[in-house]
């Protein structure tokens, strides 16, 4: 099989994929929203059982289709590589009859966040976002139609995320939150809108208080206190995110020696800030440098705009292919108040463009640059808005699945973090703050592969943090020691790692997979190995699983 490097002709193998990437926009009509794909603006997904059953029998029909066919080139081995681990892995998933209930990934939030990306612009817009809240409450329906059957398996979040989940739907339902705020929103642009679009705030805000009522009365009761999700469940959900299997002890070993790494590069750097500083010193020398604070949201996103924009300058051509219209990236400041940051990627035709979005906690109006400098490159160039632009424009070499529809987290997030530690080694971060804040990103990454496998796992604590055997109590306090964020932010954070198992450890532990795979090419090129190309070529690939990246990329 030879690389093809023209338009190739689309095989029997794309042919499969891509009508299984019809039958998710079909299926799961967000999804086609997300793209910016006209047709089905304002439906919802079936989430009940029978919309879950429907797309794992899509999922098999895929499988089966592809079992009779050999590929023809390596873009087709990658292809059927990629397929059968992730269709394959989701049918296993599928077959738990485990509904997700969490505070940052689940229904509850997804139900909602599609609005934010509906074009707001024209009375036509606002016409399908009325729709679409008019819809909610059957799509509401059938999540909690599938929570309650999970439930009757004995299958329940724990009790922290049912109680994170009842407050946030009253949050969204209230009296001029978000519904009401974006029919208001609606209203303002075509008035002849006003009815519908009230009148869909209205339902959709009693569908998430009846999925409030159900969670406070039915499901509470059900929920186990324990975080802690067990080794079975967890070892799935790490393939997941990761796309790969990998030893949970020996990789939870090593997050313990990565963090205790970390710890020391940073106290080096602190001495490089003031000479015999601690690390909690040199940051409070940091936050206390006028230039490097900001005030106020839309300086952070102004701030955010020019790095960004600056890093596309500064990168194309010397050392990652940017080419217009993945030239130009959105920072946004999102409408929500929940923390977090992240990225959503361009429209098909770009006309949409890939967004970062900020989502500041109520009351948080000071940011600090040197801390925050990481994460822009994280989110935008040269992390997941390369990644994702680049499998965007791919359109003459992957079929639609590969571009659209196989996203990895452990190759996503392991990407994105391999883009900050490459920024530093190409001089970006040269500043011993700003490195400094891009060793805190390292350390809370590190820290989280330490509490994420060792809380579910419930494994003994290392010495140089406490005795005993991980809970979430102890975990907190640890994770207190490492993630030097607000309250808030570490609340939120805390909820989502033990509410989202595998998914935290997977950007670290994806970055050592990515930084793995390029040393093992560089060792056998040898004097020829060139960063660039390689960059160019696993990109070129689109999101896989890791296992599926090292064998594209190792063969």
């Amino acid at each position: 099989m030879t690389n093809t490097t023209s338009v190739r002709t689309p095989s029997a193998i794309d042919a499969v994929a891509n009508d299984f990437f019809s039958s998710l926009l079909e299926l799961v009509p967000e999804f086609a929203t997300e793209l910016g794909l006209p047709g089905q603006e304002a439906s919802y997904s079936d989430y009940s059982p029978s919309g879950i059953a429907a797309l794992t029998a899509a999922a098999r029909q895929t499988l089966a289709k592809l079992q009779v066919l050999e590929p023809v080139d390596e873009i087709d081995a990658t292809t059927l590589d990629a397929m059968n681990e992730r269709l394959g892995l989701e049918i296993e998933i599928a077959e738990t009859r485990r509904t997700e209930l969490n505070n940052i990934a689940s229904p509850a939030q997804e139900l909602r966040a599609i609005f934010d990306l509906m074009p707001q612009e024209t009375g036509a817009d606002y016409g399908f976002i009325a729709e679409r809240m008019h819809n909610l409450p059957t799509a509401m329906d059938g999540y909690i139609a599938s929570l309650r059957d999970s439930a009757a398996r004995g299958l329940v979040s724990a009790a922290r995320q049912v109680k994170i989940v009842i407050s946030q739907g009253r949050d969204y339902a209230k009296d001029g939150g978000f519904f009401d705020a974006l029919a208001a929103a609606g209203t303002a642009v075509d008035a002849t809108l006003g009815e519908r679009l009230s009148s869909g705030a209205q339902a959709a805000n009693a569908a998430y208080l009846r999925l409030a009522t159900v969670l406070e009365q039915e499901l509470l009761p059900l929920a186990p206190e324990k975080d802690a999700v067990g080794r079975e469940y967890y070892a799935l959900m790490s393939r997941r995110f990761l796309g790969a299997e990998v030893d949970l002890e020996e990789t939870y070993a090593w997050g313990v020696n990565e963090l205790a790494s970390i710890i020391v590069e940073q106290e080096r750097v602190a001495d490089q800030i003031k000479p015999g500083a601690t690390i909690e010193q040199a940051k409070e020398i940091l936050n206390q440098d006028p230039a490097r604070q900001l005030a106020g949201t839309e300086a952070l996103k102004t701030w955010m705009q020019e790095k960004s924009d600056a890093a596309i300058v500064a990168l194309g051509g010397s050392h990652f292919e940017i080419p217009a219209p993945m030239d130009q990236i959105q920072c946004m400041i999102a409408p929500t108040q929940e923390g977090g940051i992240y990225y959503t990627g361009p429209s098909e035709d770009f006309s949409r463009p890939g967004r970062m979005w900020w989502s500041v906690p109520e009351g948080e109006d000071q940011f600090t640059t040197w801390a925050e400098l990481t994460t822009v490159y994280h989110e935008g160039v040269p992390g997941h808005h390369l990644q994702v632009a680049t499998a965007v424009m791919a359109s003459d070499t992957l079929n639609n699945w590969r571009r659209h529809a196989c996203w990895v987290s452990g190759h996503g997030e392991g990407w994105a973090l391999y883009a900050e530690r490459l920024m530093h080694d190409l001089g970006h971060l040269d500043d011993p703050g700003d490195h400094l804040g891009m060793l805190d990103a390292q350390r809370m990454r590190a820290a989280r592969v330490v509490f994420d496998i060792g809380v579910h796992l419930e494994l003994e604590i290392p010495e140089a943090w406490g005795t005993g055997t991980w809970d979430s109590e102890s975990g907190f306090a640890f994770l207190q020691k490492n993630l030097d964020i607000s309250a808030g932010q570490l609340e939120f954070e805390f909820t989502r790692y033990l509410g989202w198992p595998g998914q935290a450890p997977a950007y670290k532990v994806g970055q050592r997979l990515w930084e793995q795979i390029r040393d093992e090419r560089a060792s056998r090129a040898g004097a020829d190995f060139d960063l660039k190309a390689f960059h160019t070529q696993a990109l070129g690939l689109g999101s896989v699983g890791l296992d599926t990246l090292r064998r594209a990329l190792l063969a």
